[in-house]
């Protein structure tokens, strides 16, 4: 009977932690779908303000926001606003807790990273990716040139302090070069990067050159343009001077033709009128 009475109090114990790791399970899957951040992954330009939200259903105390692994604010359910330094926090509705919106001002590179919300309780935490990208300067190198007809004409794009690495390309009068017409190639230069790309291609009339580089956040690329002008060809005089040098030449032989011609016929005329005075 005791050995009866200890099988049924452990075979009890055993079906109430069952029980409470169950319910404990269910709520916090409850609770994380409670808790929602968007957006999940932004990228921006260095200098942009960058916004999340933290939907929260249910009751909290506060929550703290996390970037680069770095505690940077603590938020209170009774606070409506909070800041420190470029990072601040606020309602998205006026009274209304369920909603926070986190706001890094001026985001710097440094900011890169994960951006982690803690809410105290069984919410957990939900980390969202930023990346921060830059944008750097576009040049030209050589300006505006003006070259014969059908020359060969090279041009170097540079551009400086960018980060990743840019996608530079080139247009022709708006028309896009293809890739196989020029050259690039990036370095590292501190803690961004520097590249040059060489186009090379036949001058054959006015065009207008453009390099353009871009980064996944810009909106719009960044761009230098230069103007070709093309002027015609000096006259090759190689082949007037052989024309006439030929015409000359044919010529001085009909001339030295008829010269010999007529000293013949004058020498035998004049041999013809000594015989007759001979006589």
């Amino acid at each position: 009977m005791k050995d009866r009475r200890v099988y049924n109090t452990s075979m009890a114990n055993f079906v109430r932690i069952s029980l409470l790791l169950w319910a404990t399970g269910g709520f916090c899957s409850v609770a994380s779908d409670q808790f929602q951040l968007e957006p999940l992954n932004v990228t921006v330009l260095q200098g942009s303000d960058v916004r999340f939200k933290a939907t929260v259903l249910g009751q909290w105390t506060h929550m703290t926001w996390h970037v680069n692994e770095l505690l940077v604010l603590t938020v209170l359910e009774t606070s409506n606003i909070t800041s420190f330094q470029q990072y601040s926090a606020t309602f998205c509705t006026s009274g209304d807790t369920s909603c926070v919106e986190f706001t890094i001002h001026n985001a710097t590179r440094k900011d890169s990273g994960p951006v982690v919300c803690f809410v105290q309780g069984n919410y957990g935490s939900k980390t969202a990716e930023l990346l921060v990208q830059e944008s750097g300067a576009v040049n030209i190198m050589e300006g505006n040139v003006t070259v014969e007809q059908d020359q060969q004409v090279e041009f170097q794009c540079v551009t400086t302090a960018w980060f990743p690495i840019p996608t530079v390309t080139w247009t022709r009068n708006g028309e896009t070069v293809n890739s196989t017409l020029y050259n690039t190639t990036s370095e590292v230069y501190g803690d961004s990067f520097n590249s040059t790309s060489v186009l090379t291609f036949q001058a054959v009339s006015n065009t207008t050159v453009e390099c353009l580089a871009t980064v996944s956040a810009l909106t719009n690329p960044k761009s230098s343009s230069v103007h070709v002008t093309v002027v015609p060809k000096p006259p090759d005089w190689t082949v007037l001077i052989a024309v006439v040098v030929s015409i000359g030449g044919v010529a001085l032989l009909v001339l030295l033709i008829l010269g010999i011609i007529f000293c013949c016929k004058c020498r035998k005329k004049k041999q013809l009128n000594y015989k007759d005075e001979m006589r």
